[in-house]
């Protein structure tokens, strides 16, 4: 029974990720606004994500224990290009893109480097 209660609770855990930003995308989507959409909230939680992600890889731990982290980057990615796109300044992603896959690689560039990403 405890490995039928594991089973269910890794895939509801994913199941409640996967849709987690979706009624937040729609929205932008169905308004056509970035209004009430913090930038600086978003990009925190993205880089959150991504130091977690990274180092739970890093690390090899099994990849159920943190598989719900890509589908969370993922929608955490659409939602900050819907902000540029709707804020018109989609050029503006591009650096902010282009930290966040450079920092992929530098936080695995030493061990030390993720031990520190990963600090409270």
């Amino acid at each position: 029974i405890e490995d039928a209660l594991l089973w269910f609770c890794n895939w509801s855990t994913l199941g409640v990720c996967a849709g987690l930003k979706l009624p937040q995308i729609y929205a932008q989507l169905a308004a056509r606004s970035a209004r009430g959409i913090s930038l600086p909230s978003l990009l925190l939680e993205l880089a959150g994500f991504l130091v977690f992600l990274r180092y739970q890889c890093y690390y090899g731990n099994p990849l159920l224990t943190y598989l719900e982290y890509p589908i969370l980057i993922a929608q955490d990615a659409a939602l900050l290009l819907c902000v540029f796109h709707f804020n018109g300044n989609m050029k503006q992603a591009a650096p902010y893109m282009a930290v966040f896959v450079s920092s992929w690689f530098i936080l695995s560039l030493q061990k030390w480097i993720i031990d520190l990403a990963m600090q409270e």
